[in-house]
């Protein structure tokens, strides 16, 4: 058998920057122990994997690990692959989700996901482990969640770019992972996140945060429409637009390889 296989950098137009997707259409659903197999093989933080549902694909995300319920680069990663490669005829497609129907269309030079918001509340009791494993230079002006990711908000970029995280300390905090964030210089915001327990140390770029980032950013900064960088190594740029109880997160893509897996 053979899966097919297209690795896109995603929220960027330059090659090894961004963040590296695999994506793997397939004419039906194996079983899930392949699927994860294939993804420990590919070893980046997401491979999605793509099955025609009518009009509409079902999509799944899984890192080298565990599945995940919502994953921003990687579908950015299939929007790309199918509206470029696989169907360039058409302006958008639909993919059935475990956090729904998700939507990507095209938006000139930039691909935009039609995301739900998800503002996060204010952490009253934040762990130990948070604060220790993030290692900080400066105090946390903010400690905010929502079900399964804490963001700690800081008021310096420099401060963000130079947390040296405990990987260790931070993966004890499962099934939390760990997003940090302040002002920045040349974007309304910066951040970085960390998923360490399910094996991503730290994420490149990563859209499914900006569901809670954004709403917050916006909130605090009295604004719709916000320019994002997330300041990893490869870094990334994303452009998001709030819309009620959605958020359009927008970037750009760029294949880096194409071929098949022998499974």
């Amino acid at each position: 058998m053979h899966v097919s296989v297209f690795r896109v950098d995603a929220f960027t137009d330059t090659i090894f920057t961004g963040n590296p997707a695999a994506v793997c259409p397939l004419a039906s659903w194996p079983e899930d122990e392949l699927l994860q197999a294939i993804a420990a093989e590919n070893n980046l933080s997401e491979t999605a994997y793509l099955v025609p549902q009518g009009d509409n694909f079902g999509l799944r995300w899984f890192t080298p690990t565990c599945e995940v319920n919502l994953c921003g680069h990687a579908t950015l990663a299939s929007g790309f692959v199918i509206l470029n490669i696989l169907h360039p005829d058409r302006e958008s497609v639909r993919f059935e989700t475990r956090s729904g129907r998700l939507t990507v269309s095209r938006d000139a030079e930039r691909l935009a996901m039609d995301f739900p918001a998800r503002p996060p509340w204010a952490c009253t009791d934040p762990p130990a482990e948070l604060a220790e494993g993030l290692h900080a230079s400066a105090q946390a002006s903010a400690v905010l969640e929502i079900k399964d990711n804490y963001f700690v908000v800081y008021e310096s970029e420099e401060t963000i770019r130079r947390i040296a995280p405990d990987f260790a300390l931070l993966g004890k905090l499962h099934p939390f992972g760990v997003a940090v964030t302040a002002p920045g210089k040349d974007a309304d915001f910066v951040s970085r996140y960390f998923a360490p327990s399910y094996g991503i140390p730290e994420d490149p770029v990563t859209g499914s945060t900006h569901c809670s980032l954004a709403p917050y950013w916006g909130k605090r900064l009295g604004k719709k429409e916000l320019h994002a960088r997330q300041v990893s190594a490869r870094r990334g740029d994303l452009w998001c637009e709030l819309s009620g109880e959605r958020v359009m997160i927008k970037g750009k893509a760029v294949l880096t390889l194409e071929g098949s897996m022998s499974v």
